[in-house]
């Protein structure tokens, strides 16, 4: 095999000791702060968590899609890194916030975010890219939590009751097509399941995917285990290959259930891997 050869055949541009490090089941990522207009979504994921993901599993000029693409994470992140990217929004003023991110940028390489509903993201695709969409190379994204920032903490102070008083978004829409907005459980496993196997078919074969999740604890003390729920529900499709940890350790604790009932302080998500096969 010529080097040229092995070269196309690598998942990244990592040597082996980087390689090592990022194969580590669990890592700490402390988000920057963000902007003005970033805090209008209640529930963005920082660019360095994809940039740690991009890096293992693409090399510069692949294509990323995100089909949950909020104001832009994965785009910025794909950008900083000179890979190509296509996010969908349903919201068009997350979509605004993204593209003046994009603006405010240097990166290079192809970069879009469609306003647009991801249950129809076969249609978004064909009809941005006139019936000739691009396959990806990889997938990231992070879905709505069910309805959990509908859902009161409890009594005491929460950055979901710091936004309420500052006058900020707790939720995402009142949109029936707001994933965020189902009433059953099992329906938005199934919702956000089927929106995933379908931009998955725009997956090159032998890809990852990888999905952000977190459980929840529902109010009335119920487990939602959105995380473990989603891998199984999407192993039907995709080969799950195994799970990292993304923890927080400068969040604000709580003193939930004190001193009566155990609840703990959620300060860490899933970062499901999935490969097309």
């Amino acid at each position: 095999m010529t080097s040229l050869e092995v070269q196309d055949r690598r998942l990244n541009t990592l040597d082996g000791k980087e390689w090592v490090k990022r194969t580590k089941s669990w890592f700490v990522i402390n988000p920057r702060r963000r902007n003005a207009d970033q805090l209008s979504h209640p529930a963005k994921y920082p660019e360095e968590l994809v940039e740690r993901f991009l890096e293992f599993f693409t090399k510069p000029g692949g294509w990323v899609l995100d089909p949950f693409a909020g104001v832009g994470s994965t785009l910025v992140a794909s950008k900083l890194l000179s890979r190509n990217s296509v996010g969908v929004e349903l919201d068009p003023d997350f979509v605004s916030v993204a593209q003046q991110a994009l603006r405010e940028i240097d990166g290079e390489g192809f970069y879009e975010i469609i306003v647009g509903d991801s249950t129809c993201i076969t249609e978004l695709l064909e009809t941005y890219f006139e019936g000739n969409p691009p396959m990806f190379d990889f997938l990231m994204t992070s879905p709505p939590y069910w309805n959990m920032l509908r859902k009161s903490r409890g009594g005491n102070d929460s950055v979901h009751k710091d936004r309420k008083s500052s006058g900020l978004k707790q939720y995402y829409s009142e949109s029936h097509q707001d994933l965020g907005n189902i009433g059953q459980y099992s329906r938005y496993i199934e919702a956000v399941s089927q929106i995933l196997e379908e931009a998955g078919s725009f997956v090159e074969q032998g890809k990852y995917i990888v999905v952000v999740a977190q459980n929840m604890r529902d109010v009335d003390g119920t487990m939602r285990p959105i995380a473990w729920d989603l891998a199984a529900r999407l192993s039907r499709t995709f080969l799950l290959k195994q799970e990292q940890i993304w923890c927080q350790d400068n969040k604000r604790l709580g003193c939930w259930g004190y001193p009566t009932t155990y609840v703990s302080n959620v300060h860490h998500h899933y970062c499901l891997v999935f490969q097309k096969q």
